[in-house]
């Protein structure tokens, strides 16, 4: 913890080095794009992409799940999804999965997670079990498909489809692979995963 707190100590430092740059982020956001990954540590949106303060809406969940939308049962990720789509007016979503993923892992390989009751109830209650090999350390079938699934989920969120069907909206599925930094896309063309 101690390294974090030196930092946070010198950003403040640095920031002080940069006072049009903050005093902009203070007059509001309008990022581009709404990036949603997984929770895990090793992913880090801005590293990925370059993204500088104010440029992604993020959205962290577990296994870079969108759950069903369903109005009568709001959720933090439903109203990240309408506040980016609706208010922020983002122009992209990104969903981003990723290699060695514990949660779609866990998944496919039919783990006990009785010991992790929450963790257990959010991925069986949020997804569908991804197929794949069970024996590949990457899952990466199983998280490419998981992407796939997770696009589809966000086309039933009202906010989304209306946003779509009038041209003002774009889906990608991206593959990071921790392993190797390369970053994959979705061609909804050729139905496959290739690099950016």
């Amino acid at each position: 913890m101690q390294p974090l707190i030196d930092h946070a100590r010198s950003f403040r430092k640095q920031s002080a080095e940069r006072p049009e740059e903050f005093a902009r982020l203070a007059e509001g956001q309008s990022p581009q794009v709404l990036f949603i990954t997984c929770s895990d540590s090793r992913v880090v949106p801005a590293l990925i992409t370059g993204a500088r303060p104010g440029e992604l809406f993020e959205l962290r969940t577990a296994g870079n799940i969108v759950p069903p939308y369903a109005s009568e049962q709001p959720t933090g990720e439903a109203a990240t999804i309408e506040y980016a789509v609706e208010v922020l007016g983002v122009d992209d979503i990104v969903v981003c999965g990723h290699s060695h993923c514990g949660a779609v892992g866990a998944l496919v390989r039919d783990e006990d997670l009785t010991a992790v009751p929450a963790v257990r109830d959010w991925l069986a209650h949020a997804t569908p079990k991804p197929t794949g090999a069970v024996e590949d350390p990457t899952v990466t079938d199983a998280v490419q498909g998981h992407i796939l699934t997770q696009l589809l989920r966000l086309r039933s969120y009202p906010c989304v489809e209306r946003r779509l069907t009038a041209g003002q909206l774009r889906l990608h599925g991206w593959f990071y692979e921790i392993h190797t930094g390369s970053v994959l896309a979705h061609d909804a063309q050729s139905d496959v995963f290739a690099e950016l």
